[in-house]
């Protein structure tokens, strides 16, 4: 598959769901793009006809504020129509700004009370294990979210309990809410943190679309962390490291001049 152009779909896509809602989280959104078309595109085992199959493969977006990047994924993969998206952050709609799995296939887990994720992607590994199942688990963790202390908990319980099924990708785009991830509470030397805890790390350019796949297809006999380095507002040069856009909403000229940009690249 054209991952190249699929994300460039998905980035235009995004853009349009939050204008058309007046929502907000566009920076976030756009940094995890590429590391979601990647993973359903070359990646995860999944049946959009059997949603919940047990052996498949479970992917939870931790940082639940990104969930307009999954849910566009998850249209163009044929999960539900893409029409659906319009009801995104709409009155009476299931597709909440924060990923909510009621009534979406394709969603693992509800997310956006950050450090929740990886818990319970830990939980959903070691089942496999118990349970002699051959799936994998991935999930998507935001670097601010690093400040839980509940995601340390689950990095020294997935080394215990040797969940080699598992791997986290860490979106290191460097910024949080309003201010940078270093100000707010510093994170590294991150990747000699995680190793620590006993996690095989990998350090990537999460845009890079062969580097992503090659990383997330390593077999490790540990659990298994990629930091994906990343560009807040990826695609959009005057969104691109810039906090403002944690919360702005993209209207008038800023969307159009968004929209165009992507589309000539």
């Amino acid at each position: 598959m054209d991952t190249i152009n699929l994300a460039k779909k998905i980035r235009i896509e995004v853009i349009k769901m939050v204008n058309r809602s007046g929502a907000s989280h566009i920076g976030p959104i756009l940094s995890i793009v590429d590391i979601v078309v990647v993973l359903y595109s070359n990646i995860l085992n999944f049946d959009t006809q059997n949603p919940f199959l047990d052996t498949r493969d479970r992917f939870i977006l931790s940082k639940g504020h990104a969930g307009a990047a999954l849910y566009a994924v998850l249209a163009e993969f044929g999960f539900f129509k893409k029409e659906r998206l319009l009801e995104y952050c709409k009155d009476g709609g299931v597709f909440s700004g924060h990923v909510s799995k009621f009534n979406i296939p394709g969603v693992e887990f509800s997310t956006g009370s950050l450090g929740h994720g990886l818990s319970v992607a830990c939980g959903s590994a070691l089942r496999a294990k118990m349970d002699n199942l051959d799936y994998r688990v991935f999930s998507i963790l935001g670097d601010g979210e690093l400040d839980e202390g509940s995601n340390w908990e689950a990095l020294m319980f997935a080394a215990h309990k040797k969940l080699d099924n598992l791997c986290i990708i860490v979106d290191r785009n460097n910024l949080q809410s309003i201010d940078t991830t270093e100000n707010t509470l510093a994170l590294e030397p991150l990747a000699q943190k995680i190793r620590a805890f006993g996690w095989e790390v990998h350090e990537i350019d999460g845009h890079d679309h062969e580097a992503l796949e090659e990383a997330m297809k390593i077999k490790t006999i540990s659990p298994k962390c990629l930091i994906a380095n990343t560009v807040k507002g990826k695609g959009v040069s005057f969104m691109e490291n810039n906090i403002a856009w944690h919360y702005r909403t993209p209207l008038g000229e800023d969307f159009e001049k968004a929209i165009s940009e992507i589309e000539s690249q």
